[in-house]
């Protein structure tokens, strides 16, 4: 097997064509699970916003245009998006591993897997994208949801407890929204493939559930005040209090949590 280190999880994480991209995906978490991913690289550095495949314009949120999933576009649209949250994933997977050093092994092999997980959805949506008529490009996107990275590359503990437990977990108290939206206009293949990812996202909630309770401990820190510290210092604008609670309890999350993720953003 190839010497693998964390220099090639950075080639990874840079790397925009989504082919190379996902092969060599598969390739570290391969060496990750096999414990040849040598931990060992250059320094990291801050990454303002990883490069994009050249067919995908960047906006800004405020700029994108809302579509109605009635439309044919609008249904382009709504795939399109989540495939460009899902390219974003397979990124902050690989950020993790890149980034935080002196972590124990597993961290690696966890997050190895979440973004090769994450490059298996990216796929499926791409191949039901294609069966749809649109690419991945086709619409434009934006960088919001590196923006989170960029704020928590600082510390491993505050990346753990806000990106997954945070943005990834939207997706699980969205999701069962966006299939009731699909099924009424017959997509029933799109909902089964939602289906897979919404599974696998609940491990990649409980992922970071794990690390940041780990993290805690290690720090001798109580997780339900840090995690509310948190959320305050970084989610100044508040959040949808839509919480899926029986995915989040799945994920990692406990009634507390809940209770104090509804109590912190109740105003």
């Amino acid at each position: 097997m190839k010497h693998y280190t964390l220099d090639d999880v950075k080639t990874a994480l840079m790397t925009t064509e989504i082919q190379a991209k996902t092969k060599l995906v598969n390739a570290l978490y391969a060496a990750a699970q096999q414990r040849q991913l040598h931990l060992e690289g250059e320094a990291p550095v801050a990454i303002h916003q990883p490069p994009l495949p050249a067919n995908v314009q960047l906006s800004t949120p405020k700029n994108m245009k809302h579509r109605g999933l009635g439309s044919k576009t609008g249904h382009q649209a709504m795939l399109h998006a989540i495939a460009h949250i899902e390219y974003n994933a397979i990124n902050l997977g690989l950020d993790a591993v890149y980034r935080f050093r002196g972590m124990p092994t597993d961290f690696y092999v966890d997050w190895m897997r979440v973004a090769y997980e994450e490059a298996y959805h990216f796929s499926l949506l791409a191949e039901r994208m294609r069966e749809l008529g649109c690419e991945y490009g086709d619409f434009p996107v934006h960088g919001g949801l590196w923006a989170m990275c960029v704020d928590t590359e600082h510390d491993v503990m505050v990346r753990m407890a806000l990106v997954p437990r945070v943005m990834e977990a939207r997706g699980l108290d969205v999701t069962p929204k966006i299939q009731e939206k699909l099924n009424n206009i017959g997509d029933t293949k799109t909902v089964e493939l939602l289906d897979i990812i919404y599974e696998d996202e609940i491990g990649h909630v409980a992922t970071g559930s794990k690390w940041f309770k780990y993290l805690c401990a290690e720090r001798n820190l109580s997780v339900y005040k840090t995690f509310r510290e948190l959320l305050k210092k970084y989610l100044k604008n508040g959040m949808n209090t839509e919480f899926n609670a029986e995915a989040r309890l799945q994920a990692g999350f406990d009634d507390m949590e809940l209770a104090l993720l509804a109590h912190t953003f109740a105003n």
